[in-house]
């Protein structure tokens, strides 16, 4: 779920889009960080509820609030679901409530009880947030209610355990693949890349430079750097968390980092990139660089699939799995989620655990997922034909069935880390410091982290 970020994200990406910006850049993830950051701020006593609680009249149904980040026709396909859910059974009546407000989100969370008793957020925020103490523990909900865990993309699920114990659940998960412009590729003559060393070979065969130096085609955009270059880490063998630690020096990682400085930010320029990069078109719009051509390839995520069709309908594109760097890194991934979560003050939690589980069962996952453009966040859906009419979706879908998919570690420290991270990428992509320095400091400042 996004920031402010360009308020207006369309046909269904809004919530794959907050959810892969981890790190703030170009502020497609700029509340995420704010978010779990004042999380650190606040008590499960910090603020006293001012509003309505809910409560379950006489013998009649249980009502309950789902407080929901989703806005426009992302909230509309909520509802949707929401009707479904009231309609099926007589129990438990779901009042939704769309509420793109983080820090309202945070204030209900912190008061001694919640103003709501199911909501969403991202992945590697889990962490942060069960370690205050505000997230309810699933296990025993999800066991009373017959909900398969095992189900779950591994990934995903490990992301969303801290200390032994699942703290939410995905609703819909995010990957990453190298997309392209199939009409710049052939007259480059260029074949779709496959390996790393393809990749770089064919970034400079696709960048385009004017009579004066200036930049007029980058072979690899970056509509997220640093998305980009946590995902490249991974390719390399690189491991951004290891047992509840950062580990930003990994030998992977600064494979990945001196592999993006010598092929892109050494090769052509910071100061050129950087004086290209800002007259670009806004993201996704009709003037996105890569659908203008502008970019000849980016790597980004499935709502790509969706929003094409309808923002650049004749645009000729093609998506193939992220380059390798060696074999046994064949289609490797990173993965972002979009969560559900029961507070830990929540008015009504068993009742809460009955809607989260109908939220994620196959029927209304897959007519979630359909809706928002999002992939699902179960094992079993990724075979699902509820997307063959979106162009070269399976890709995506596909990628998740891979042993290479990783995510983020959604410690305590998530948020600082992310921050630190962002910094000493953008040190890297200026070509003011070495990988090795950049990383250097942020190992440094990581021996200051909570760890919870």
């Amino acid at each position: 779920m996004a920031s402010d970020h360009q308020n207006n994200i369309k046909n269904g990406a809004h919530h794959a889009h907050w959810a892969s910006g981890v790190f703030g850049e170009k502020s497609r993830g700029d509340c995420y960080c704010g978010a779990v950051s004042a999380v650190a701020a606040c008590s499960p006593a910090a603020s006293e509820h001012s509003g309505d609680t809910n409560t379950s009249s006489g013998d009649g149904p249980t009502e309950i609030t789902f407080s929901y980040l989703w806005a426009g026709d992302e909230a509309s396909a909520i509802e949707d679901i929401i009707t479904n859910f009231n309609e099926s059974q007589d129990e438990v009546v779901v009042k939704g409530i769309s509420s793109p407000d983080f820090q309202k989100q945070l204030t209900s969370l912190s008061a001694s009880k919640g103003s709501f008793d199911i909501s969403d957020h991202f992945g590697n925020s889990v962490g942060a947030w069960a370690s205050k103490g505000i997230l309810e523990p699933l296990d025993d909900y999800l066991e009373a209610e017959g909900v398969d865990v095992d189900d779950f993309v591994p990934a995903a699920i490990d992301q969303m355990t801290y200390d032994g114990k699942i703290y939410s659940v995905p609703i819909a998960v995010h990957s990453f693949q190298l997309l392209y412009n199939k009409e710049l590729l052939d007259e480059a003559g260029v074949d779709v890349p496959e390996t790393m060393d393809d990749l770089a070979v064919a970034i400079e065969k696709l960048t385009k430079t004017d009579d004066s130096g200036d930049i007029t085609q980058l072979g690899l955009g970056d509509p997220s750097v640093d998305t980009t270059l946590t995902t490249l880490g991974y390719v390399f063998g690189g491991d951004w968390d290891r047992g509840g630690e950062p580990t930003p020096e990994d030998a992977g990682n600064l494979a990945a980092l001196n592999w993006y400085q010598t092929n892109i930010t050494n090769k052509f320029d910071p100061d050129k990139i950087a004086k290209f990069e800002s007259g670009v078109g806004e993201y996704m719009s009709a003037q996105d660089p890569f659908y203008t051509g502008k970019y000849a390839m980016v790597i980004d995520g499935e709502w790509r699939a969706v929003n094409i069709p309808s923002i650049a309908p004749d645009f000729d594109w093609g998506v193939t799995s992220i380059p390798y760097a060696s074999a046994g890194g064949k289609q490797t991934t990173q993965l972002t989620a979009s969560t559900l979560f029961i507070p830990a003050n929540a008015p009504n939690k068993d009742a809460a655990a009955k809607f989260l589980a109908y939220l994620v069962s196959d029927d209304a996952m897959a007519d979630f997922a359909v809706a928002l453009g999002n992939i699902p966040g179960r094992t079993s859906l990724l075979d699902t034909d509820a997307f063959d009419d979106v162009p070269q979706f399976n890709v995506w879908m596909d990628a998740l069935k891979s042993e290479n998919v990783f995510a983020l570690n959604s410690a305590p420290y998530a948020a600082e880390y992310a921050t630190d991270l962002g910094a000493a990428f953008d040190d890297v992509i200026r070509g003011v410091a070495t990988p090795e320095d950049a990383m250097a400091s942020v190992a440094d400042r990581s021996a200051n982290y909570a760890t919870e």
